[in-house]
């Protein structure tokens, strides 16, 4: 696609606090939720564990720093807490490893990355593309966008909760739109921060409503929860203002919940086989994410600046991230979104939200401002990240040549088993009475595909990328020239 800001171009210094505001906007809403859900996880004894999520918001800017000085600043994108390994956070805490426990966890996890990382370094990425041809990496992609799509849809609709509600459906729909209108018709400067200006609009409806329903005691209207403030200035005091994150390898020094085991020779086996299967399932999401972002900054970036590089940038800054936010990190669809939607590249943008995360954690009020932002002002922004992230999978399917049934097969057997949700379970957990091991969804369909692909192709990996005038009326040629056997004949 064409971009206004390339990797290494340098806005001037007011658009790039605006683009990095942005950035955060995008990415925020998903990082501060992955502490409260962790927050929700108990231990045997029902006791929780507490997890901030400023210092998540601090962990996720530090671990993108480390990840842009890995890949020596030539990839714009931005690290946000994982939801991936929520299952993992729950089955430690659950065993009583405590805030310990999820630390290591985090490790093992980016190590593994960084020993990818060390193999790919000797034996080189080419395998990668061979592995992974646009005919694979294409449905992976859209995949990702379609299997996010829920999260959004259900955040508009019951403005994360379970109740449904036109209104809340409304005011994230008036969100989207306010993008698209912005994205399309407005200024040049304007069409760089669409999404600042339609989670405004979206903040300032869900607040009219609010305030209506407050003054006629309707609670249906009152969309916009005000406890975040409460929280942040009742009482008020020097904290109101400015707060230190509490960081969770603080909490894992200076607490010691009642019943958390010692981490021994066998805790440690038992983390490690919580965590390490699921990184290495994330492989697959690198990649796709990393392909992703390539062809939307028209650049390689399996090869430059390498995905060795990336995997390190990656495992480290999820570990660095980690020790300060207690979540792994992991690339962000919402920054890649947000890339491809403004046209904006530039790595000083990225470096600059990193910044605006680290410092901004600390401000209790912009903290607080960030929490009290509706799900559905947020549901109706993600409609259109997760929609772009889903469609730039599509565009890598331009040279898939779909009136070849190897071709078809491929790309239906991904799509088919990643959006029904197959998923592979292995064992039990005796914590969390869930499977041991859990293979995604995403990547069970990543599986499916490379098989399949295998399999038409007499055991070669077949690129797909045979250009034809027009694969689409190919496709549909061939599904018309089915013969049918006549039973009449029979007879």
């Amino acid at each position: 696609m064409k971009l206004i800001y390339d990797i290494g171009d340098r806005p001037k210094f007011s658009k790039t606090i605006i683009f990095a505001f942005q950035q955060m906007i995008a990415i925020m809403a998903a990082t501060l939720l992955v502490p409260i859900l962790m927050s929700t996880f108990a231990m045997s004894n029902g006791e929780t564990l507490s997890f901030d999520p400023a210092a998540a918001l601090f962990g996720a800017g530090i671990g993108t720093l480390v990840y842009i000085l890995c890949t020596k600043r030539r990839s714009p994108v931005f690290l946000g807490s994982s939801f991936t390994f929520l299952g993992a956070y729950a089955s430690v805490i659950g065993m009583n490893y405590g805030y310990w426990g999820v630390l290591i966890g985090i490790a093992f996890a980016g190590l593994v990355y960084v020993l990818l990382a060390v193999i790919i370094k000797v034996v080189g990425s080419k395998w990668v593309n061979k592995l992974m041809p646009a005919v694979i990496i294409g449905p992976i992609v859209t995949l990702i966008g379609l299997s996010l799509s829920g999260t959004a849809t259900s955040w508009m609709s019951g403005n994360g909760g379970s109740d449904y509600s036109l209104l809340t459906i409304l005011i994230g729909a008036v969100t989207f739109l306010t993008i698209v209108l912005v994205s399309v018709k407005g200024s040049k400067t304007l069409r760089l921060i669409p999404f600042i200006i339609g989670v405004g609009v979206g903040y300032i409806l869900a607040l009219a409503f609010t305030l209506i329903g407050m003054a006629a005691d309707v609670p249906a209207l009152q969309i916009l929860s005000f406890d975040a403030f409460k929280d942040a200035f009742v009482p008020f005091g020097l904290t109101s203002i400015v707060d230190y994150p509490k960081f969770t390898f603080l909490k894992a020094i200076t607490e010691h919940p009642e019943g958390v085991l010692p981490i021994d020779g066998g805790a440690l086996g038992n983390i490690a086989m919580t965590f390490v299967p699921i990184a290495v399932v994330e492989l697959a999401q690198h990649i796709a994410d990393h392909k992703n972002l390539s062809s939307i900054i028209n650049k390689d970036l399996i090869t430059d600046p390498g995905l060795d590089k990336t995997l390190l940038g990656d495992g480290l800054g999820s570990i660095v991230g980690g020790i300060f936010g207690g979540a792994a990190n992991t690339t962000y669809g919402e920054s890649i979104g947000c890339v491809a939607i403004t046209g904006n590249a530039s790595v000083v943008s990225i470096i600059t939200a990193s910044f605006g995360c680290m410092i901004l954690s600390f401000l209790t009020p912009f903290v607080a401002l960030i929490n009290s932002i509706p799900k559905c002002v947020m549901g109706g922004a993600c409609v259109a990240l997760y929609g772009f992230i889903a469609v730039s999978g599509l565009q890598m399917l331009k040279k898939v040549d779909l009136g070849n049934n190897k071709n078809l097969f491929v790309v239906s057997a991904i799509l088919v088993t990643g959006i029904g949700g197959l998923a592979l379970n292995f064992g039990t957990n005796s914590a969390t009475g869930g499977p041991l091991l859990t293979i995604t969804s995403l990547a069970t369909a990543l599986i499916f595909g490379i098989i399949t692909n295998l399999v038409v192709n007499g055991g070669k990996m077949g690129t797909g990328e045979e250009e034809t005038p027009d694969a689409l009326s190919g496709a549909a040629e061939n599904m018309g020239n089915v013969e049918f056997e006549d039973t009449n004949k029979k007879k």
